[in-house]
C-alpha cells in the first residue's frame, strides 16, 4: 500500500484526488495539507511515501514548501499537480527538488501510474508539458555552485556525458539509442552507471543536473 500526502488548496480537488487514489488501486491517503506550509509537519506526523503537490497555493506554494521539505533527512519524493499553463512553475518545481509533474484531470489511470512511479524513487515528467517546461528552463539563471563544480562530472565516462545531456534535453531512453546508434539496453546501463556515480535520485534530477553543470546550452 503506499501511502500518499495529498498537497491542495482546493478541497474538491482533494477530493477527487481521495477517490482516484484509493485502497483498491494500493493507495492509503494518510494526510492532507490545505497549505505548504503545512508540509513538513504533516509528513512527520504521518510518513507518507509520496507527497502529491499542488504547485500554485496561495501562501507557501509548491516550489517553497518542496524546497522546504528537500532541506529535511529522509524526505519522501514530491509529484507536482499542476495546470496546463504552469510552465514556469513546473521548472522551478525541477529545480526545488520534485521528481516529475502531472496535469490536473488527467485520466485516473495516468495519476495512479505516477503515483507509483514516484514513491517507488522514479521520475514522471508529464510528456504533455515536458518539452516546454524544458524550454523554460534553458532560459532561466543556472543555480549558483561552489567553484570549480564542474569536477562532478570527473567520474562520468564521454558516453556517459553524452547521455547525460541528451536527458538534459528531455530524450527517452529510446531516443537516445536511436541517437547514438546503440541498443537500449546499452542505453540503460549507462544511465544507471551515470546515476550512481553522481547519486541521481531520477530522471527529473539528471534534468536539473545536466542544465545546471553547463552540459545543455541555454537559449536566450
Amino acid at each position: 500500500m503506499i501511502r500518499v500526502l495529498l498537497v491542495d488548496d482546493q478541497e474538491l480537488v482533494r477530493t477527487g484526488l481521495r477517490g482516484i487514489l484509493r485502497a483498491p488501486f494500493g493507495f492509503d491517503v494518510v494526510g492532507e495539507c490545505a497549505d505548504g506550509g503545512e508540509v513538513i509537519a504533516a509528513v512527520e506526523a504521518t510518513g507518507p511515501d509520496v507527497v502529491l503537490m499542488d504547485v500554485r497555493m496561495p501562501f507557501t506554494d509548491g516550489v517553497q514548501a518542496t524546497l522546504q521539505l528537500k532541506r529535511r533527512e529522509n524526505s519522501p519524493p514530491v509529484l507536482a499537480l499542476t495546470t496546463f499553463d504552469d510552465d514556469r512553475a513546473l521548472a522551478g518545481m525541477l529545480r526545488a527538488g520534485a521528481s516529475g509533474f502531472v496535469l490536473k484531470g488527467v485520466p485516473a489511470e495516468d495519476l495512479q501510474r505516477a503515483v507509483r512511479v514516484v514513491a517507488e524513487g522514479g521520475a514522471w515528467l508529464d510528456p504533455a508539458v515536458t518539452a516546454r517546461v524544458l524550454a523554460i528552463y534553458r532560459t532561466a539563471p543556472p543555480a549558483a555552485g561552489p567553484p570549480g563544480r564542474d569536477q562532478d562530472l570527473d567520474p562520468l565516462t564521454s558516453r556517459e556525458l553524452k547521455v547525460l545531456a541528451l536527458i538534459g534535453l528531455g530524450k527517452t531512453n529510446g531516443e537516445i539509442a536511436a541517437e547514438l546508434f546503440v541498443s537500449e539496453g546499452t542505453v540503460k546501463t549507462h544511465v544507471n552507471h551515470l546515476f550512481a556515480k553522481l547519486r541521481l535520485r531520477d530522471r527529473a534530477a539528471a534534468v536539473v543536473f545536466a542544465f545546471d553543470h553547463g552540459l545543455v546550452k541555454r537559449s536566450g
